[in-house]
């Protein structure tokens, strides 16, 4: 049994506005073991990026409990990089924004940047990258406090499909080969099934969890070999029925 990094139980979160109450989320439960990927798909304006900032404890839950063991990281969408900083100080800026700024630190999140292939472009600004190299830098911003679980908010949605696929790719390698746990939301079920251990299907709106798959690939993590897999396409079929039940 994997430690567990998160836990959400009975979680239930209303969102009160001028309007009246919004039911985000009702009696969800589930959790994420130390080391594991775990990937979250429900249907379009169901609360998934609702589920990220509670366990971000940037929400609190109506009812329930969250708990969560460690620090966390958070990557969005967009790359958010500063366009005014070099690369490396996008990189090292959770470090100065913490107070962890310092020569060790600074240190391994340089040698992180090298490792993973941006080691020539530390001195390059933003608008220098492809879109590609600007995500993993995000990604590597992301890991420079050493945050024991990384919760990820389709970070690749806003990248056209080829790039997608190579970026998710890196993404996984960088994942996987530094031991980091994972919750990643997204709304293609593709990307979910090749970069996940485990998928969370959900309701439409309160969310529950209406289903939970354990991914069984075996040994083969790297999701374009998974996409080429005879039981992917199976995989893709079940997960889209339900999300249309």
């Amino acid at each position: 049994m994997k430690k567990e990094i998160l836990r959400f139980t009975d979680v239930t979160y209303i969102y009160h506005t001028v309007r009246g109450e919004t039911i985000a989320a009702q009696d969800l439960s589930f959790s994420v073991g130390e080391g594991e990927f775990v990937a979250i798909i429900g249907p379009s304006g169901c609360g998934k990026t609702t589920l990220l900032s509670l366990a971000a404890e940037l929400l609190k839950p109506s009812e329930g409990n969250v708990s969560r063991t460690g620090s966390c990281g958070y990557m969005l969408q967009k790359d958010h990089l500063f366009p005014w900083r070099t690369i490396e100080k996008n990189i090292v800026l959770p470090l100065e924004i913490k107070k962890q700024n310092t020569p060790q630190n600074r240190e391994r999140a340089k040698k992180l940047a090298v490792k993973y292939g941006l080691g020539d472009f530390l001195d390059s600004y933003p608008s220098q990258l492809s879109g590609g190299m600007r995500q993993r830098a995000a990604l590597i911003r992301t890991l420079a406090t050493d945050p024991d679980i990384l919760l990820l908010d389709e970070p690749f949605s806003a990248l056209d499909y080829q790039t997608r696929l190579n970026v998710t790719e890196d993404v996984s390698e960088i994942i996987r080969s530094e031991g980091k746990t994972a919750l990643l939301i997204t709304h293609d079920i593709s990307e979910a099934i090749s970069l996940a251990d485990r998928i969370l299907v959900l309701t439409k709106r309160p969310a529950r969890v209406a289903f939970e798959h354990e991914m069984d690939f075996g040994d083969v993590k790297n999701p374009l070999k998974r996409r080429e897999t005879g039981n992917f396409s199976g995989w893709f079929e079940v997960l889209w029925k339900e999300l249309n039940i």
